[in-house]
């Protein structure tokens, strides 16, 4: 990770979509859910340079404040320029951009990714200030688990997920089939997840809503009425959904990198042998354990 570039990941050809501060709320996410991406930087043409991201987290802690707030109504909010978005709704959570250049190391981007606590790292051209691309944890693991391939593997790959503790396993937030959205909207808020595992009467995983799931909210125009239950609101998930990704504790740590790199999704939900709900492993846990802890681990 030390030997390779942030450019070394960078697609010969990919699509990064920036946002002018100046551009209306209502467009800018219509523009992500149309582009199929997660979050654009953002660009101040009074400061010619980017000053931050625009990601679902916003539109979430935007629903969170204001849903039945009296002072203002959600639909009043869309009709704002980004630029009064940041400064006037999202000033407690608001933080300067993160960015890194395409000559440092593999292992600073992961360790900017981790320290940040952030999902998406711009990498920016420090001579012509171009974003070049976005780089994300799914990214990464991509790219270590191909360059994984060339090399001897670490022990501690086949050693079991219970035995290395990678994962979180104590107070996981979970949801029901029939909670009613603004109330997964504040867990995602307050409990700081990007994921909330739907699980049945019974105690077993159904399914999961994710952070990603809200933005259906802002495409189908329903987010005047969060009072829906999660399953009706699923229904307008794409059609590309694959169902849960779920492990063992007892699967060895080979097994769920390959897992979770193939099936492209940010998390594995942790199960028993009855499907109930143990824990959960995030691409962060994965990097941290793979190239920020090894030493510990081997």
């Amino acid at each position: 990770m030390k030997s390779h570039k942030c450019y070394d990941i960078v697609p010969t050809s990919s699509k990064l979509v920036v946002f002018d501060t100046a551009l209306q709320v209502k467009k800018a996410f219509f523009a992500l859910v149309a582009n199929g991406v997660r979050a654009a930087p953002l660009w101040d043409t009074e400061k010619q340079s980017f000053v931050g991201m625009l990601t679902i987290t916003d539109f979430i802690i935007i629903l969170h404040r204001y849903y039945k707030s009296p002072m203002v109504q959600i639909y009043e909010l869309e009709e704002h320029k980004l630029e009064t978005w940041r400064e006037v709704y999202l000033q407690a959570t608001f933080k300067p951009l993160v960015n890194i250049s395409p000559d440092a190391s593999l292992f600073d981007a992961v360790y900017t990714l981790i320290k940040n606590k952030i999902h998406r790292l711009p990498v920016i051209d420090p001579v012509t200030g171009n974003a070049l691309y976005i780089l994300t944890h799914k990214r990464i693991l991509k790219f270590l688990q191909l360059f994984m391939c060339e090399m001897p593997k670490p022990a501690f790959m086949k050693q079991t997920l219970g035995e290395l503790g990678i994962g979180s396993y104590h107070d996981i937030a979970f949801i029901h089939p029939n909670t009613p959205i603004i109330k997964a909207l504040n867990i995602f808020v307050e409990k700081r997840v990007s994921a909330l595992p739907v699980v049945d009467e019974s105690g077993k995983v159904v399914d999961i809503y994710s952070k990603f799931d809200v933005i259906n909210l802002a495409a189908e125009k329903t987010y005047n009425n969060l009072d829906i239950t999660v399953t009706q609101a699923l229904k307008h998930r794409s059609q590309y959904f694959e169902g849960v990704m779920k492990c063992h504790k007892m699967e060895t740590m080979e097994t769920i990198v390959d897992r979770i790199v193939k099936a492209e999704v940010h998390r594995l939900v942790v199960v028993d042998e009855r499907s109930s709900i143990e824990g959960i492993v995030s691409l962060s846990d994965i990097l941290q354990a793979l190239v920020i802890s090894q030493p510990r681990l081997s």
